[in-house]
Formats: structure tokens, C-alpha cells, sequence
């Protein structure tokens, strides 16, 4: 493959958060995707850099009303997945600026940890 051929098949690095959830990868499951892509729909043109905070407000609501509904059917368990891949998302996000890991995890660590409390 020429390097021409190469480099027209890689994608540019994501601008936005969009730009970033469309290009996760492995690609989550076409059902999780679609939902993902619904939760974080106020945050799809927000710059790249805010990826991680919009994963962690975004799952940390949805966290909120999860644990408010007090429901425990198979119904909600896209609901908690989509929980699970945006908290797991905003760490690796968080990953790719190392010199900010330790405080960005801690930050998150204590807004989870608070929503057990409320």
C-alpha cells in the first residue's frame, strides 16, 4: 500500500466530541452506539479536549435518574450499560492527557462516589 493510500484511510484526529464518539475503538455495540450518541447529543460539537467532562456529566445524570426511579427491570439495563461506557469512555479520554490523569480520576472518583450518597 503506498503511503499516499495510508494515509487517506486513516482518520483525522476528532475535533469535536462527535467526531470522537464515531471513531471509539473497538466501535461499541450498534444498539449501545445509537444510544450514546442520544445521551450525549447536547455535547456532540463541544471540542475535543471536553470529551471526558461531557462523558462524566452525561453518566453521572443518568446515573441520578437511574438511582431516583428505584427501577431494577431488565428494561434499564441499556440505561446502566450506557452508564458503564461513558464513565469508562471519560477515563480514556482522560487517558490521552497523562500530565492531568491523577486529578481528573480522582475528581471522577468523588463525583461517583457522591451519587451513592444522594
Amino acid at each position: 500500500m503506498s503511503e499516499l493510500n495510508s494515509a487517506a484511510s486513516t482518520p483525522s484526529p476528532p475535533q469535536t466530541v462527535g467526531e470522537w464518539l464515531t471513531q471509539i475503538a473497538p466501535a461499541p455495540p450498534p444498539a449501545l452506539a445509537a444510544e450514546l450518541e442520544r445521551l450525549l447529543e447536547h455535547h456532540l460539537s463541544r471540542p475535543v479536549a471536553e470529551v471526558t467532562e461531557a462523558c462524566l456529566e452525561t453518566g453521572e445524570h443518568l446515573f441520578k435518574e437511574l438511582m431516583s426511579s428505584g427501577s431494577t427491570e431488565r428494561a434499564t439495563a441499556l440505561t446502566l450499560l450506557s452508564v458503564d461506557a461513558l464513565v469508562t469512555y471519560a477515563f480514556e479520554a482522560a487517558a490521552t492527557d497523562a500530565g492531568r490523569l491523577d486529578v481528573r480520576a480522582a475528581n471522577a472518583m468523588q463525583r461517583i462516589a457522591a451519587l451513592g450518597e444522594a
